[in-house]
């Protein structure tokens, strides 16, 4: 497959099934791992920055996995600001949760989810957009 084959725009990366690439990205020598950090973040971002969701948010979040882990998180009333992404991002840290098996794995759902704040800051940087929600 040739380079200009594999670039996905933004509604294909939009369209990518996160939880399944969380469940099957997380776990220690997972082999979906490149794609959870690659395609994976950046599709969250696509979806989280056209809900109107801020980069902060999601950077806050991190902080919040990375403290008390991804069942904690994902508990939250509002895990990011609005309804419909805090709901998006429940069902993202939910799958995260159901394959938790040490703590190492909630470091790297916080690793991700930074991964994802900073694609969000980088988008808008360049689009020249200031954020959304949160």
């Amino acid at each position: 497959m040739s380079a200009a084959n594999a670039v996905k725009s933004d509604d294909e990366l939009a369209e990518l099934d996160i939880a399944t690439l969380l469940r099957f990205g997380l776990g220690e020598g997972s082999r979906m791992r490149t794609a959870l950090f690659g395609d994976g973040a950046v599709g969250a971002a696509v979806v989280l920055g056209r809900a109107g969701v801020y980069p902060r948010a999601v950077a806050f979040l991190a902080k919040i996995v990375r403290a008390g882990g991804a069942t904690y998180a994902a508990g939250l009333d509002e895990p990011v600001p609005g309804e419909d992404a805090g709901g998006t991002v429940r069902a993202w840290l939910e799958a995260g949760a159901s394959v938790r098996r040490a703590v190492e794995d909630d470091e790297t759902l916080a690793r991700w989810l930074s991964a994802v704040a900073e694609i969000m800051a980088v988008r808008a940087m360049v689009s020249g957009t200031t954020g959304g929600r949160g």
